[in-house]
């Protein structure tokens, strides 16, 4: 199966779709192609919005909500779904690939349009590939063809919306709403002041305490990793806020995007379920035009101390040269040509600072799923030999991580894709917050610099979410 997905195509016009007639053109031309039975794609140009504050506005009632925000690059809003998958398993990463390939390779979309407006099937990816108990968790893969997209790059902006036709819907009628639905967004006031972060977040009430037994965890961890059975573990914690009021995860965003502007943040939300909010600062791949790039990111101060000592400090040196290692080492395994710079370099994302090494390669006629499946989890969130370290986070960790540290993006038509690893991200739903954080042991850490590394990123992580706390921490 190729890489790259190839939807039905007609004779596209040489300029962009501006007009009412040139869209109903298109659309009819797509509903031919597909004689009547498929989904049928169509996108308009916009003015340049911004899709994370018309995604409430882009919803209408719609079950599921995604937000992609990496800018000042792609900038993507969706919601509703047109086709979906939902399945757990060893074979997930590649059932997600057949999905993704048959669901665009299958789509009518008769107009040209950049990269930036090309449809894409949104993924979601669990960090063990089934939940330990049947119904209990979320599945291995959610991956969804959503009905609308949003998506915006520099000033260039594009509305698609996408449907199966057949019954009330045709090909007119579905060109109606996407027309109807631009020229709605596009009266809007520009930025809706409520999406823009300045308003601070409801107070904490209460937190879960979690230092007795994260510690207890870690020294356990430990021996592991002190008498050889384990050369890296990556043990987390999870951290309950009850806030005073309910909270939009939207504004949670919209604070990461001022306080966060290095990574990627993102937003997934099935139904009226718990929304997975959270800020990225690392690459599990990007494929662009057939390259491959991967990023190792291990080792981790606060700004606020000299981040310099980063490049000196063994312990954290040997640890991201284990993730070094092991990307170089899976990419090789699947037959592709890794390069990467001899010394690491130091990346910042909000109030910390890493040690990040880019790994790129030509991706070949390899499977971009494939090679995820391959890189996840890389011993930056679970450890070596990954067989073991997953075994140990099983029996060490009490709670299901879910979401948390898996991969999360996207694919598009033409096989581009981009997986972020879903670390320095909670759970929201209602006034319950749920943040997960943690910390690497290697040979020669410490408890308690480990105890201290994890309260670094959960209070960070509260600090950018601008939620004040006025309660004391407590079992709730």
């Amino acid at each position: 199966m190729s890489s790259r997905f190839c939807p039905l195509r007609v004779q596209a016009p040489s300029s962009v779709t501006t007009s009412f007639s040139d869209l109903l053109a298109a659309a009819s031309d797509g509903a031919r192609l597909l004689e009547g039975d498929g989904v049928l794609s169509l996108a308009i140009p916009l003015a340049g919005r911004d899709p994370m504050a018309l995604l409430s506005q882009l919803e209408q009632g719609e079950r599921f909500r995604f937000l992609w925000d990496s800018a000042p690059g792609l900038c993507l809003a969706a919601s509703g779904r047109c086709n979906s998958l939902d399945l757990s398993g060893p074979r997930r990463f590649e059932l997600a690939q057949r999905f993704s390939a048959v669901s665009l390779g299958r789509l009518a979309a008769p107009q040209p349009c950049p990269p930036l407006a090309r449809p894409r099937v949104l993924l979601a990816f669990s960090f063990f590939d089934s939940p330990l108990q049947e119904g209990d968790g979320v599945p291995g893969v959610q991956a969804v063809l959503p009905r609308w997209q949003l998506s915006r790059q520099g000033r260039h902006c594009w509305l698609r919306l996408q449907r199966t036709l057949g019954g009330d819907v045709s090909a007119r009628s579905l060109a109606e709403e996407l027309w109807e639905q631009a020229q709605r967004l596009a009266a809007l006031p520009a930025d809706p002041s409520a999406q823009q972060g300045d308003a601070p977040g409801p107070a904490i009430l209460r937190s879960s305490a979690w230092q007795e037994g994260y510690r207890s965890v870690v020294e356990r961890g430990l021996d592991l990793v002190e008498g050889g059975e384990l050369r890296k573990l990556v043990l987390a914690v999870r951290q309950q806020l009850h806030l005073a009021q309910p909270l939009d995860p939207l504004q949670l965003l919209a604070q990461l995007r001022q306080r966060q502007p290095g990574s990627c943040r993102f937003l997934w939300q099935q139904a009226s379920g718990s929304a997975l909010v959270g800020a990225s600062p690392e690459r599990l791949l990007t494929v662009r035009q057939g390259q491959l790039r991967s990023d190792a990111l291990a080792g981790t101060a606060p700004v606020d101390t000299d981040a310099e000592q980063l490049l000196h400090s063994d312990k954290d040196r040997r640890e991201h040269e284990l993730v070094v290692e092991a990307i170089t080492s899976v990419l090789q395994e699947a037959g592709l040509s890794p390069r990467r710079p001899r010394h690491p370099r130091l990346a910042r994302h909000g109030q910390l600072v890493h040690l990040h090494t880019p790994i790129t390669s030509p991706l070949g006629d390899q499977l971009p799923l494939a090679i995820a499946a391959a890189l996840h989890p890389t011993p930056a969130v679970a450890g070596l030999p990954r067989r073991q370290a997953m075994a140990a986070l099983r029996s060490l960790e009490p709670f299901e991580r879910g979401h948390y540290a898996a991969p999360i993006g996207w694919i598009d038509s033409e096989g581009d894709t981009e997986l972020r690893v879903a670390i320095r991200s909670g759970s929201l739903q209602g006034q319950r917050l749920e943040l997960t954080a943690g910390a690497g042991l290697v040979c020669g850490s410490a408890v308690e610099r480990e105890l201290a590394e994890v309260a670094l990123k959960l209070g960070v992580l509260q600090q950018q979410l601008d939620l004040p706390c006025v309660g004391h921490a407590s079992q709730p």
